[in-house]
């Protein structure tokens, strides 16, 4: 009955009246005829990233229309093309913010001629696809478990069930909505047994335009993401594969770097990395890291946008940009003596390569229980803004500081600690602002 049920999808379709997206002149160009780059981001921040635990820590819940669209129209200047989102039949809310997300994208086409697509992340289930494609998007990604684990306690269907479900369902997708991208995963990839995998695939592989390998619980390793990468490209050659990594075990930016070495095409990102759980392989954190190993795979993203898209998330979220990204003012911050005294002679002593060129355009060398007489004439000179400070001085209040570091408390900063100290040296202090201080010697 249920296969009954999904062969008649198409006349439920037809019956419907679903509204077709128009493609074409001063329309959004045809999504299967836009000629990918040799490396795409499927961004997937307002679908993945909104199940992020860190919401419900800070008690934001869910993101606005307005939070939504700016951080999504930021993104397409950023250079992402493809947007995942939930699809409608998750609550009006969705459907609403999509319907507003949809008329955002197409205000951004006309005004810079530039296209990006939007795609819905749905179950083989005829609500959830009827739904998605009277919204309007460009594209479904439809997924089902074809793992052990999630066959026995999800859907409960053996793995031919799975292929009778799927294979008349894309079937009919593909000839009643030729212009629609249909990506296809095994959710759980990575636990599928890959003879499994391979059965699966090979039924619905013609009717598709991307095969998804999800490692949805965070399973993989790179060695196990590069040879099963390896062994789809091996079987199915002509048909571009997707990536979308969780971060159970820390992988998942490794992993997504390992794939794409092997031939991975797409990968699903989202902004600072979060999603379900411990999150997924992060926007920019995966877009530094290949441009830094193979520069010309990000021809076309604006890489020197990267901190203002992490900063931009951060402030909606009313966080800062953790300290695990790679693309934040926290990977340029020194503390260390050793570490803060030969940053001020020359920052790659302790900076393996340059952050600026994704927009981190200043560093922070912290003043602290760990600093040596280097940073704290530093402090003294750029900070406190004393003047003839000689390196006589500054050692002997450097060893007062080291001395009296238990005194540093919550009530009083390392600076006004130093400032206390330095008082008692009776040095002249500058009471104009430090850019005109070379104009008063």
């Amino acid at each position: 009955m249920l296969l009954d049920k999904r062969l008649l999808f198409n006349n439920q379709c037809l019956r419907m009246g679903f509204r077709r997206v128009e493609y074409g002149l001063n329309k959004m160009p045809n999504p299967r005829k836009y000629t990918p780059r040799a490396f795409e981001i499927i961004d997937t921040s307002l679908r993945e990233g909104l199940q992020s635990p860190l919401l419900d820590d800070v008690g934001k819940y869910n993101l606005s229309s307005e939070e939504r669209i700016d951080l999504a129209v930021s993104q397409m200047k950023y250079g992402v093309v493809f947007f995942e989102v939930f699809s409608p039949v998750v609550n009006e809310k969705e459907g609403n913010c999509l319907s507003d997300l949809i008329k955002a994208r197409n205000n951004f086409y006309k005004q810079t001629k530039r296209p990006s697509f939007i795609l819905s992340h749905v179950r083989c289930h005829p609500d959830d696809i009827k739904q998605a494609i009277a919204a309007g998007v460009d594209g479904l990604n439809l997924y089902i478990g074809t793992s052990e684990e999630i066959k026995k306690f999800g859907h409960g269907k053996k793995i031919d069930e799975v292929i009778g479900i799927v294979r008349p369902l894309l079937k009919n997708l593909r000839k009643n909505y030729p212009s629609l991208l249909l990506r296809f995963s095994g959710e759980d990839a990575f636990r599928t047994p890959i003879k499994e995998l391979f059965a699966v695939y090979d039924e619905v592989v013609e009717f598709i335009d991307r095969l998804g390998t999800p490692d949805t619980v965070g399973i993989a390793n790179p060695e196990k993401v590069a040879e099963r990468v390896t062994a789809l490209k091996k079987r199915y050659p002509k048909i571009p594969l997707e990536g979308h990594f969780h971060n159970d075990r820390g992988y998942s930016l490794v992993n997504a770097v390992t794939a794409v070495k092997a031939g991975m095409q797409y990968i699903q990102t989202t902004v600072l990395g979060i999603g379900e759980r411990s999150g997924i392989t992060s926007l920019t954190g995966l877009l530094c890291n290949l441009y830094l190993e193979k520069p010309q795979l990000v021809k076309g993203f604006a890489v020197e946008q990267s901190y203002s898209i992490n900063v931009l998330l951060s402030s909606i979220l009313g966080i800062q940009v953790s300290t695990t990204e790679p693309v934040s003012l926290t990977n340029r911050t020194h503390s260390a003596g050793p570490h803060t005294s030969a940053v001020i002679k020359n920052s790659s002593a302790y900076e393996g390569h340059d952050l600026s060129v994704f927009g981190v355009n200043e560093r922070r060398l912290l003043l602290g229980p760990l600093s040596g007489r280097h940073i704290i004439k530093y402090y003294l000179v750029n900070v406190l803004n004393y003047v003839k400070v000689t390196d006589e001085i500054a050692n002997a209040i450097a060893t007062e500081f080291k001395k009296r570091t238990g005194e540093i408390t919550n009530g009083k900063t390392p600076t006004q600690f130093l400032e206390e100290i330095a008082s008692s040296f009776k040095l002249a202090q500058l009471s104009k602002p430090v850019s005109h201080k070379e104009n008063l010697k």
